[in-house]
């Protein structure tokens, strides 16, 4: 009897130890904070005020266990460092367009293909689409990606040193792109030499004359003092650039569940929360430019119908060889004709 007693004992006293030990590796955990390094090419633009909304948000919700650190305009690399960083959990979080992401997965730049949409709150309601967001926020995660926000940034301009007046004034430029075969026959078309470069790069290549000017966005033409070497902004409009929030999969394996669910509920809120403030932006911006002396150039209401037709078979062609991202982009397309017009219209 004395023998079972002492067993008993023994068994009863190896489980409070084991409960102790759990629950100490529990109130560790939660103790436990968390670094989350936000990384982006720009400043002073929507991505960024996305940034520090999101950083915020993640901050309070967590109650300060994590600690996010927002780095823009490059400070932790090129943009192909930012997003090996991700890939490999040296960096917790980067905001790109998704096309640069394409060396990780092809379909990342299906966003990026002209004439995919005709507005900026048409593009808008296109990021929140449910078939848009499994597709994009997917890509990736067999590569160190874990996706929690879509968001839209700006429609494309063409900032120059001479005046882009016409279409025929397209003839004869090299003009940076993104890493995107869309945007690349999209320029090919209109007679320009398309030249892909990471952000850093453009401003001193315009100086320098190796390029004509680049496509892109009026918040970094702005920011970044573009004015000081080319003057000139051209709105086509076309494509419009989103922005792709990805986490490294690393780290966010590395979170407890409930810092988890904060990580993604976030970045969804935020990328559908910072609309009204982008639009804002792109104002804001275009005025900038022209209060530093640049002139903002919109295309005769004829040559933007015909750079539009000129656009429209782009996505068919660059996606006709490749099952996947044909694939990809007849989901974005559709899902585009879905949110063409806005509910209750």
């Amino acid at each position: 009897m004395k023998f079972v007693r002492r067993q008993f004992l023994q068994l009863a006293a190896g489980a409070l130890t084991v409960g102790a030990a759990q629950a100490q590796d529990k109130t560790q955990t939660q103790d436990k904070t968390y670094v989350m390094k936000i990384t982006l090419p720009t400043l002073n633009d929507d991505t960024y005020q996305f940034a520090r909304n999101y950083a915020a948000a993640v901050e309070r919700d967590s109650g300060g266990r994590i600690k996010p650190e927002v780095y823009p305009a490059s400070q932790l690399g090129a943009i192909p460092r930012q997003i090996e960083g991700v890939q490999f959990g040296a960096i917790q979080c980067a905001i790109l367009p998704p096309e640069f992401f394409v060396g990780v997965d092809e379909r990342f730049e299906v966003m990026a293909a002209p004439g995919l949409v005709d507005s900026v709150a048409h593009a808008q309601r296109l990021t929140m689409d449910p078939a848009v967001l499994k597709l994009m926020l997917g890509l990736g995660a067999d590569k160190g990606l874990h996706g929690v926000g879509l968001m839209t940034a700006t429609p494309s301009s063409v900032v120059s040193k001479a005046p882009i007046r016409h279409l025929a004034d397209f003839k004869g430029k090299k003009l940076r792109v993104l890493a995107s075969q869309f945007q690349t026959a999209a320029l090919e078309r209109l007679g320009a030499t398309p030249v892909a470069m990471t952000l850093g790069d453009v401003l001193p290549a315009i100086q320098q004359g190796a390029i004509d000017g680049a496509l892109g966005s009026i918040a970094n033409f702005t920011s970044m003092h573009y004015v000081d070497v080319a003057r000139y902004v051209t709105e086509i409009n076309q494509p419009v650039i989103f922005a792709v929030v990805e986490i490294s999969k690393k780290w966010y394996d590395s979170l407890p569940q409930d810092l988890q669910q904060i990580v993604d509920r976030n970045g969804a809120a935020e990328s559908v929360a910072i609309n009204p403030t982008a639009i804002d932006l792109y104002e804001a911006e275009r005025k900038n430019w022209t209060d530093s002396g640049g002139e903002m150039i919109s295309l005769p209401h004829d040559e933007q119908s015909e750079i539009m037709a000129t656009f429209a078979s782009i996505g068919d062609d660059v996606s006709k060889t490749k099952p996947l991202l044909r694939a990809a982009y007849e989901t974005v397309t559709e899902a585009a004709k879905r949110t063409r017009q806005a509910p209750n219209q």
